[in-house]
């Protein structure tokens, strides 16, 4: 795929999160319920996810796929969940809190929930088996476009460059699909992306 300029990609990478956004807000609760219950079975057949036992994960937000029905999966099969916190020194970056029912939480400056910082609950990222990753709109290359600031694509470079670090899987709506995004060069592909009814992998 063609790398496209800054100049020329930006204003249509925009227009794109805004059309999607708009179009998992659509989705009414039943569609949202129904679809978070068809993503988690697909997402408890994966065998990245069936040999993992420390799974970082976002919560639902702007009308995001809820994951919960998986994290709660995740919890009887006694695995390890974590969600992601802004790092307070480090601008752009992500830490990685332990998740349990009972955990106390904040809002964030997006006004998304997340742990209280506790540097005893911070998971580093290298120890981290998978990663579901939160995404705006994708397509079947694997590309992600995600809110613009570039925090899964910092968090996800070992990955990107080396192949290290936690396995990645996005996960999304199916309207969220686009067959062709325009890239970056910082644009990190994912290998697996699922949606309730599709599943991407790498060719």
């Amino acid at each position: 795929m063609t790398t496209t300029s800054v100049s020329s990609s930006q204003p249509l990478r925009h227009q794109l999160r805004q059309q999607i956004r708009h179009a998992r807000r659509q989705l009414s609760p039943q569609q949202q319920h129904h679809a978070a219950q068809q993503l988690s079975q697909r997402l408890q057949a994966l065998p990245q996810i069936q040999h993992s036992q420390h799974i970082a994960i976002y919560l639902a937000n702007d009308g995001e796929i809820d994951p919960q029905p998986f994290i709660e999966w995740l919890w009887q099969q006694g695995k390890s969940v974590y969600l992601p916190v802004l790092h307070p020194f480090s601008k752009g970056h992500l830490l990685f809190l332990h998740y349990a029912a009972n955990t106390p939480m904040t809002t964030n400056r997006y006004g998304i929930s997340e742990p209280k910082l506790d540097v005893r609950r911070v998971k580093p990222i290298a120890e981290l088996d998978a990663i579901c990753t939160p995404l705006v709109a994708f397509d079947s290359n694997g590309q992600r476009l995600g809110m613009g600031g570039g925090y899964y694509d910092r968090t996800l470079s070992q990955w990107h460059q080396h192949r290290q670090g936690p396995y990645p899987i996005g996960i999304g709506h199916d309207c969220q699909y686009i067959p062709l995004l325009p890239n970056e060069k910082w644009d990190v592909p994912l290998p697996i992306i699922i949606t309730p009814n599709h599943l991407f992998t790498e060719s």
